[in-house]
């Protein structure tokens, strides 16, 4: 992989889940010394800190169905802003979660300078409710079905009618989905690797599919991976936990061959929740798998 100049972005939010903590998560994975490996492969670095969240103890949730859509919206506008601006300033963006509904303010800046995007989602979970499929009201499980056009229009407004299409989206790792989401989701066209696929072909096998499918026809390749795609057993700081996930060595595997095909456009990590870890195990680990995907090698 050529050296890239990297501006890592953080995203202190939470709203979107049920659980405090994951605020934390840019601050544990940048502390697991993610600039320093990123320079070792030989990437410029900048950081140009976190984009500003008011506390969720500020804010009330009015919509039940929706849980503080209103603050999320807000700063996923702002996120969209510095992404798109980023990606004008020629740098790499790698944002840093924060809950996974971030991901409709990255993809939504990405969208405005790349508008054939290719995703590969790593997730334990789908995405893909929206306001009458979701069991909890979480908007975290809602950004993949946002940015292919559905769910509410709030949802969908910083996309500026800019969308996804969903045939250039990779799932891998879905081990949980809910059922009308399930429902949705094998509608949409996009592709879904779940473990049981990762069993059965290998993580070597499903990734030549899974490139293949998110670089053909498409400008740029953005890699989100909600670190509970990993099995809590190696990922214990996950606010989502399910059993039955990618191993550890699984999960490098697959972005030492993301970095091998050198397709990436921008990456974000999201979900590490410090407060349910051991040590900063999770931190450490998201720090080394982002290493992996920007062409960190054992030897």
């Amino acid at each position: 992989m050529d050296p890239k100049t990297v501006r890592i972005i953080g995203v202190p939010l939470d709203y979107g889940a049920d659980r405090r903590g994951v605020d934390m998560g840019p601050s544990a994975i940048r502390y697991a010394g993610l600039h320093e490996r990123l320079r070792q492969i030989g990437h410029r670095v900048e950081d140009v800190g976190n984009v500003t969240v008011p506390v969720p103890e500020s804010r009330h949730p009015r919509h039940e169905r929706m849980k503080y859509i209103d603050e999320i919206v807000k700063v996923n506008r702002v996120l969209a802003r510095t992404v798109e601006r980023a990606l004008g300033d020629g740098t790499f963006p790698l944002v840093l979660g924060g809950d996974h509904s971030i991901a409709m303010g990255t993809v939504a800046g990405l969208l405005r300078r790349l508008p054939r995007l290719g995703i590969l989602w790593f997730d334990a979970h789908g995405d893909f409710n929206t306001e009458e499929t979701t069991p909890s009201g979480n908007v975290h499980g809602m950004p993949v079905a946002a940015m292919v056009g559905l769910g509410h229009p709030k949802l969908r407004q910083n996309f500026s009618g800019r969308t996804v299409d969903p045939r250039k989206i990779v799932y891998i790792g879905v081990r949980a989905l809910d059922p009308a989401e399930a429902v949705q989701l094998k509608k949409s066209g996009a592709t879904i690797f779940s473990m049981h696929e990762v069993d059965r072909y290998g993580m070597r096998d499903v990734m030549a599919r899974a490139l293949e499918i998110v670089s053909q026809g498409t400008d740029g390749v953005h890699l989100s991976f909600d670190i509970d795609a990993v099995d809590p057993l190696y990922a214990p700081g996950s606010g989502t936990p399910w059993g039955g996930g990618l191993t550890e060595r699984e999960a490098h595997l697959a972005l030492e061959l993301v970095a091998e095909a050198d397709i990436l456009t921008s990456l974000e990590m999201v979900e590490v929740n410090p407060i349910l870890d051991e040590h900063n195990r999770t931190g450490r680990l998201a720090a080394e798998l982002i290493a992996s995907a920007l062409g960190s090698r054992i030897v």
